[in-house]
């Protein structure tokens, strides 16, 4: 595993209360906690703003979790921010190779013991049709389940919702998927997707 902020002791306790102390001045709560399972997809959704990267960070150091985050490859084009980022654990997917970038995750997954992958599934903070599906074949390819990750909005609340197995009945596993977020609201409601999720990877032992 890479060199992150989640690598030590000293790192992550300090970011663990800062994070908390974060949450509490912008009046957020977490809810829920880390799964007790060593490898899953974790969807964080709605995306609609690039605040969802803050309270998602807040929220992996405040649950214990050590993210690895699927982000465009654009914000690695300056170098003071792509370090940051990669610290933060955070790593660039060029959008365009689609069908490589599941087929590495599964890779990733197949070789590490414990391993959490965070993705946004509508893969933009513009409003999208659909969800791309992504998330579902890198879970469904790695023989892993998927967590749903939230930021609502309106309640003030991020955390972690249900897990769902994966069946491969991928209309079936949407709808229950598309249920949970459907009461869910982004920073703006109106980029929402018609259909929902986020990628991360790596919990803290």
């Amino acid at each position: 595993m890479r060199n992150t902020v989640h690598n030590t002791f000293m790192g992550r306790t300090f970011m663990r209360w800062l994070a908390m102390s974060l949450f509490k001045i912008a009046e957020w709560n977490a809810a829920g906690q880390r799964p007790d399972i060593p490898k899953y997809v974790l969807i964080a959704a709605p995306h609609t703003s690039n605040w969802d990267f803050f309270y998602t960070i807040c929220l992996a150091f405040i649950l214990e979790i050590k993210p690895l985050i699927m982000m465009k490859r654009d914000w690695f084009r300056k170098r003071p921010v792509a370090a940051f980022l990669r610290w933060m654990g955070a790593f660039p997917v060029d959008r365009s190779g689609a069908h490589h970038a599941v087929a590495e995750s599964i890779q990733a997954f197949q070789k590490n013991a414990r391993m959490v992958l965070v993705i946004p599934p509508s893969g933009t903070r513009r409003k999208v049709a659909y969800w791309k599906t992504g998330f579902y074949h890198i879970a469904k390819g790695a023989g892993v389940p998927l967590v749903l990750g939230y930021l609502d909005y309106r309640r003030k609340v991020g955390g972690i919702g249900p897990t769902v197995p994966v069946t491969g009945n991928m209309e079936r596993d949407m709808e229950i998927i598309g249920d949970f977020y459907s009461d869910i609201m982004g920073k703006y409601p109106g980029k929402k997707s018609n259909s929902l999720v986020f990628l991360e990877s790596s919990v803290l032992p």
